[in-house]
Formats: C-alpha cells, structure tokens, sequence
C-alpha cells in the first residue's frame, strides 16, 4: 500500500499548543501546596564547608527550611567535600519564590580551601587514556607520515560550550504514599527515574517522571543533575511539593558542557592526492570525580580510505563539574580537526576540495572491514555543489571581493553513526476509529510527535488525523533517551512494527469472524486503508470490529531492536556542507552570508520537519565557529560569562540564508523504516566549512574555535 502520511511535509501537531502557550513546561504545572527551592551554590573549586549558617535565612518570613544535610544521597559527585565551584551545599524551601531566593542569599558559608585547577592546560596536570577509548592504529602512519610527499600538521583548539536552551532546568516534586511524582526537563524520563530512585535510595517503580514539552535541550537533560534530586529529597523533606527552577546562571554550574579541546592532526599525501597518513591526538578536559569521553575519534579514523591511520584521545581532569554531551558530541569537534586538514591539503596540493575527498572515499568501513549500509556521499558533494553554486568559487584566497569585504567559499564532509537502540511501543485503536501509539521518549524540538504518528499512521492504514502519539512518561513502554540521533530509528521502527502487528490483529479477527464481509479471506490479500479493510470488493472497519466484539478498543505492545546489525553492516548518516563568508579586513568580522547542504539521511519521514532540523543544527554551528565560549576565572572556577548577556549565541541577525536538501535513498538494513539519524549531523560539518570558507577569503589558516576578530587583524 502506498503511504499517505510518510513524507508528506506536515506541521506540527503540538505547533498551535506551543505558539498560544497552551503547552505545560516543566515549570509551569499547577500543584496543589507547592512550595519553591532554590539552590544555594559553593564558591570555591575544590574544598569543604566548614561551617554554614542558616539562621537569617530562617528567620525571613515565608521560609520554611534550609536543608544542609546531603550525606544520604547517592549524587554523581562526593556529598562530604567541594568538587567544583557552584556545587550545592544547601537548599532553601520557601512558600514563594521571592522569599526562597532572598533566603538563599542570606546563607553564610565558611570553607576549607585546597588548592584547585581549572585550566586543563596546567602543565603540571597529567593527562590520562580513558578506558574506553584505547589507542587506534592500522598500518604505520608514523613511518607513512615520515615519507609522505605533501604533509599538513596543524594544531587546533576549542572553547568549552555551554547548551543554553530557553527553557532553565526545572524540577516539580511531590510525594503521594510513599511515591515520586516528578515534571522534569528531561530529555529521558526513565532515565532520570533511575537516577532519582538511586540517589534516594528507593525502588524505581515508586518514580514517575513527566516530561511531555522541552524548551529545547541540545543535550542538556541527558543526565540527570543535583537539582532534580534535590527537589525530591527537599519535597520528602517539608513533606510538600516542591519546584525548583535553575537560574541562569546556576545553570552553567549545574549541567554539563561541550569540554574545551586540544587537538593534533597530521596528513600525508602522495602528489596525486591520495591520503596516505593520518595522526589524530586529541584532549579534552575533564572532572576529577567522574570520566567523561565521546566519539571525538571516530570520524578522522572512519571518514576516508587512510590505510595508515592513528589516533590517541587523552582526558585531563581538574576540579570542574563533569562535561556532558551537546549536539554532535565529540563528533562535531573530531570532525573539525579532521575537515580543517583536509582543506589545507587540499591547497597545499592545488586540487579542488571535493575532488580531494571523493579521491579519497573508501570502498568500506576500515575500522570494522564491514560493509556500508548505504553511503551517498558523492552524490551529497554534487547536489550540494550544484546548488551552492560552488563552481564559482575561486581557488586563490583572497581574490574576490565584494567592496571592502573579502568573500570566501568552504566546504566540509558531515557523518554520524546511525544509532538504533532497543525501545517498545503500545498502540491501540479505539471504537471511534482513532488511535494512540505509547512510548516513554521524549520532543525537545525535533517534532518526534509529529514523525512517529506518520508512521504510525502508514502502519495502520489510518489518515493522519486520526493518530496520536503520547509521549513524555515514564510509565510508558521503554524507551531510548531522546538524544545521539536515535529517537526515529528507534521509537519510529517499535511504533511501526507495534502497529502492523496491531493492524495484523484485527485482519486477524475479521477474517476468522463469520459475522464479518471479510470472513474467510486471506489475510495476506487484505489491504487497510483509512481504518478499512477490504479485498475482493469486500470491506470491514475498524469500528465495527471492535462493535461486533463489544469492545472499546483494542491494543498491542511491541518491541524493537537492531539486533546483530551492527555486527554485519556500517551504518551511517552523510552530508556535505557549503558556506561563504564574507571578512571584513579592517575590523577581524566574519558574517555568514549562506549555508547549503546535502544529506544522506535514509528515508525522510517528515521533509518539514527536517529541514527545520537542518537549520537548527546549522545555526548551532554558526555558533561553535564563531562565537560561543565558556570563559573561566582560574582563580576559583568561576564562569565569568555565565548569562546570555555575555556569553554570545547566534541571533536572527547571523542567520541570513540557510538551506539543505537530502538525497532520495532509505537504509532498510540498519532498521524497518529505513532512516538515519539526523538531529546530529546537522551541526557536523558546519563549523570547518565556515572555517575554511575564511580561509579561501583571507589566506588565513584559523584553527582555534571560536574564530574572533583579533585573530584577523
């Protein structure tokens, strides 16, 4: 049967909720007695509280308690001393807002100091290997590199980032017989169950956490952080509910970040441009508490055909709060190392960026000698040149200019690994003819409950109309976190899969019940469409199966998951990203004047919605390359630009002109419905494209993100 909802460019289903501020965040459900927490934070590095004084907070009218005492609780980090500056040392629960804040303020506390580094670049901190990023080789790069006719070997270095989505960390809790209700900004609720329940010290089926609206993520509520646990722990305290809200500035505190990197890559190549050396060292920082990597590697030793390839991931850890993963993790900055080299090589050799790539492209995955599911990446590079308009681009830098302005052109390669998890789905149909399909994930933004109910829809043979899709509760069938690119290929395959079994069911009943037009025939022969089925000019509903049942609707839960196949294939997601730029000289600024790129993102559920994604990840990209960093005061670890006043994101006025398109393939091998990730690679390739646009306008070889004016004067 042909799809009817799949593909088609639909709106948001909860559009018109989020526009009108009928949607419910976290923050915003109404509690019946709900009390207000604010967090009081440490200010030193590294430590402990000798004494703390709570008395005036006491006694200001509308507090109720300061909670101190935190040794019961199992957080990520030690509870008996100071790891990081903003660690939580106390908790104020007021009877409103104004009275907790002005009671937080009103907390003394007296330290005992040791000595604290937060510059991951102190010489005297030893870097270690991770456990579980060994060092990688095949072949002999050192000798490759030693005899390579053309080299490039750069030094490159990264600011560490902060998420700051809209919506702050927040945090509703309230006990009921023995039971944890939760409304987090999560972005997997049954993840933050378990994290809660361990930090507490109580079963997980006694949590239920609610997260059916985020204001954005970018991997922000991944992890589950003090202040959830925190509200739980203060609610079972007063024994009421209540909610605690991050401020901004307690938000760089209290989540993680992107970690500041250090990176080394090395190419050889023969005079033809055949890349015969690659070295990738790279180091990121990290806590002392608690061991934080990420795919920083994979991309420089899977992306092209290098016979002779190392790499070498080190982590420094110093007194700071653990990193975390913000979109592309790792990925994102391996990648610009990698993209950044591959530009210079490819003017060290006068050959065209894309031609040196596509000379390079490799005819399987050398790191697993696995096949490739599918790998569209030239026909990325055409359409995303043709439409660009890269042919116009002049190879010589600095050339073309636009009055004062130097205009440049730059590409980049963009990959992710297509990451299919375990997940179920409960679907069920209804005596009106309606559906609902179930899954604990979550919608940060991506418009998961617009994508999954089209395939929802296709399964069921209804209009797209008539399905819902809930979400946003941990009680719901399993699910992955919503975050690494996952959630489609995972929630969408249980979803499809939950729903033809269901759909399966029903032509199951109709064609055993004598009381049925379809009594009798094949199964395999009925076909559903617009909650009918029919075959041979014989039809039945949906409807009136269930009437004929006396039952008010009918449900099925299902179960998906890859199984063995990332045993047998290599699946991934590609793209190629165009930017230009124009500089101007007198001043050091770069304005992006327009991205464009290709994808081979699998099958496109929902081209809107896609594009959308598309966008979203270039802007985050605008930023990376151009204007955010965390600037810490070493002296004690505080963040000095901890607001959006002064830590800079893009804004309307950086986004002139973006755009992507994807190429038309499906990858039914990696999962039923034939996708890729996409939420991630988004933002992969658009921080070296815009970089090497620079280059191709000033003739400067920038590798220090972000790029800021001074470093072009």
């Amino acid at each position: 049967m042909a799809t009817t909802a799949v593909g088609q460019p639909l709106s948001r289903v909860d559009a018109r909720r989020k526009v009108t501020g009928t949607a419910t965040y976290s923050a915003e459900h109404r509690i019946e007695g709900l009390l207000y927490g604010v967090i009081v934070n440490g200010t030193v590095a590294r430590g402990t509280v000798s004494r703390i004084s709570v008395d005036a907070a006491l006694a200001h009218p509308g507090v109720l308690r300061v909670l101190t005492d935190f040794g019961k609780l199992q957080l990520a980090h030690p509870v008996d001393r100071l790891a990081f500056y903003g660690q939580p040392i106390a908790v104020v629960v007021a009877e409103t807002l104004e009275a907790a804040t002005h009671g937080a303020s009103l907390v003394e506390a007296t330290y005992e100091r040791q000595d604290a580094v937060t510059d991951f670049d102190d010489p005297d901190i030893p870097s270690q290997t991770p456990e579980d990023e060994p060092d990688y080789s095949r072949g002999d790069p050192v000798g490759a590199l030693a005899s390579a006719q053309v080299k490039v070997d750069l030094e490159l270095t990264s600011a560490r980032e902060n998420h700051n989505p809209i919506e702050l960390p927040s945090t509703i809790a309230r006990w009921q017989d023995g039971r944890l209700t939760l409304w987090d900004k999560t972005q997997w609720s049954q993840g933050a169950a378990r994290t809660v329940a361990g930090a507490l010290g109580i079963a997980v089926t006694d949590v239920r956490v609610h997260n059916e609206f985020l204001g954005g993520g970018f991997g922000s509520g991944i992890q589950t952080y003090d202040h959830v646990v925190l509200a739980a722990f203060a609610a079972r305290e007063v024994n009421r509910p209540v909610k605690v809200v991050l401020t901004r500035r307690q938000f760089y505190y209290g989540t993680g970040f992107r970690p500041a990197s250090r990176h080394r890559m090395a190419l050889g190549s023969t005079a033809a441009g055949r890349v015969s050396a690659l070295v990738y060292e790279v180091r990121i920082e990290n806590a002392r508490y608690r061991t934080y990597t990420d795919g920083l590697t994979d991309l420089p030793k899977f992306l092209y055909g290098v016979p002779n390839t190392s790499t070498a991931y080190r982590i420094t850890p110093i007194d700071v709060h653990s990193p975390a993963s913000m979109r592309g993790p790792g990925v994102v900055l391996g990648n610009f190392a990698l993209e950044t080299a591959m530009d210079q090589l490819a003017h060290e050799l006068s050959v065209a960026p894309v031609e040196l790539r596509l000379r390079n492209e490799p005819t399987q995955d050398e790191v697993s000698q696995l096949p490739f599911s599918t790998r569209k990446l030239r026909e990325c590079y055409e359409a995303g040149a043709r439409r660009f308009g890269w042919s116009r681009r002049r190879a010589e830098p600095g050339s073309r200019t636009d009055g004062d302005l130097l205009i440049g052109m730059g590409m980049a390669t963009a990959s992710y690994h297509n990451n299919r998890r375990d997940s179920s789905a409960r679907a069920r149909i209804h005596a009106d003819g309606t559906a609902e399909v179930f899954a604990a994930s979550a919608d940060m933004g991506p418009g998961t409950t617009t994508s999954v109910m089209q395939v929802a829809a296709d399964a069921l043979g209804l209009p797209a109309s008539a399905v819902t899709f809930r979400l946003g509760d941990s009680s719901y069938p399993t699910a992955p976190l919503h975050a690494a690119a996952c959630t489609m290929a995972s929630v969408g395959s249980a979803a499809h899969t939950t729903c033809n079994a269901l759909k399966a069911e029903f032509i199951r009943r109709a064609v055993a019940d004598p009381n049925s037009p379809l009594h009798g025939a094949n199964p395999a022969d009925v076909q559903v469409r617009d909650g009918q089925l029919e075959t041979s000019g014989a039809r039945d509903t949906y409807r009136d199966i269930l009437r004929r049942a006396g039952l008010p609707s009918l449900d099925i839960t299902g179960n998906w998951g890859p199984g063995d196949a990332d045993s047998r294939i290599s699946t991934y997601g590609y793209g190629a990203v165009f930017a230009e730029v124009s500089v101007d000289p007198l001043l050091g600024l770069v304005r992006v004047r327009r991205i464009f790129a290709a994808y081979d993102v699998g099958r496109v559920i929902s081209p809107k919605l896609a594009h959308s994604q598309a966008i979203g990840g270039m802007v985050g990209g605008i930023g990376m390359a151009l204007l955010e960093g965390t600037v810490t005061d070493h002296r004690d670890g505080r963040i000095v630009n901890a607001s959006l006043a002064d830590y800079l994101v893009p804004v309307n006025a950086d986004v002139l002109d973006l755009d992507a398109a994807f190429i038309n393939t499906e990858d039914p091998q990696a999962d039923p419905i034939g996708v890729k990730g996409l939420g991630e690679i988004t933002i992969v390739g658009v921080a070296p494209a815009i970089g090497n646009a620079v280059f191709n306008a000033t003739g400067k070889r920038l590798t220090d993100l972000p790029i800021r004016p001074e470093a072009l004067l």
